[in-house]
């Protein structure tokens, strides 16, 4: 009887493709959905989303990456005489006039309100408050990144704090820095660098003289150890000469 009539002798059955199709089906996860295709254009960023992510990480950006405004924390001045509070600042952008502006406050201590008495909008405006009058004068240029004004006549109520505010567009964010004013009464005595000089001088002597010697001793060393290494040279030398003239010594 032949297999195909018999039986006992089942057939060998091929996997057939929609059987796999139905397994993979069946054993996958109920919540598990399958990814829609995507074309190869879809990876790629879209414009909207780059220019929302790097707006994002602009506004991020701390305040002192934009603009940097210095000034000194501190200035004495002479009672009636004139001194300059000089404030500069840094900027990525050149400096526009109708977008460029510049605030000068005063406070009588830290804890107190400002009083604004110099601006720029477009020029210089001095608000010529009662406790200045006309003795403010600017004295910077904007386009050269300078702000500093001139204070006239130097009252001893004009010691505070001065306020330095600046913002120059496209920059986002204001600069700021602040000068606190001393008025001195009297001109503060004159030292006497007589005493620093020698001292400086002799340390700087000393120093030249330590340096000369481990100089000295550093060569007297390398010529020491040069001619050591020429000795051990020759030696070896002298010992390989041996060795090729005699060469039936040892058996004798």
């Amino acid at each position: 009887m032949s297999p195909a009539n018999n039986p006992g002798v089942r057939k060998k059955k091929k996997p057939s493709t929609t059987t796999s199709k139905t397994h993979a089906t069946t054993t996958s996860s109920p919540h598990t959905k399958n990814p829609p295709k995507m074309s190869p254009e879809a990876w790629l960023p879209q414009p909207t989303l780059f220019l929302t992510g790097l707006t994002l990480l602009l506004s991020l950006a701390p305040p002192g990456l934009g603009m940097e405004v210095m000034a000194p924390p501190t200035i004495s001045a002479l009672n009636g005489t004139s001194v300059k509070l000089s404030c500069t600042f840094n900027s990525c952008y050149k400096v526009e006039n109708k977008q460029f502006s510049l605030n000068w406050t005063y406070q009588e201590c830290s804890n107190c309100s400002e009083e604004l008495f110099l601006q720029f909008r477009m020029k210089i405006m001095n608000k010529q408050l009662d406790r200045f009058g006309n003795r403010v004068e600017f004295t910077g240029n904007p386009a050269k990144y300078d702000v500093s004004f001139t204070l006239k006549n130097v009252q001893l109520e004009d010691e505070g704090i001065y306020n330095c505010y600046v913002l120059n567009p496209p920059d986002r964010h204001r600069g700021y820095a602040s000068i606190s004013l001393k008025v001195l009464t009297e001109e503060p005595p004159k030292h006497d660098s007589t005493v620093a000089v020698i001292v400086g001088a002799s340390v700087g002597g000393f120093l030249a003289v330590v340096i000369l010697v481990l100089m000295v001793v550093k060569c007297v060393r390398r010529k020491k150890q040069q001619r050591l290494n020429t000795d051990d040279q020759k030696t070896e030398e002298e010992g390989k000469t041996d060795g090729e003239g005699n060469p039936d010594e040892g058996t004798k």
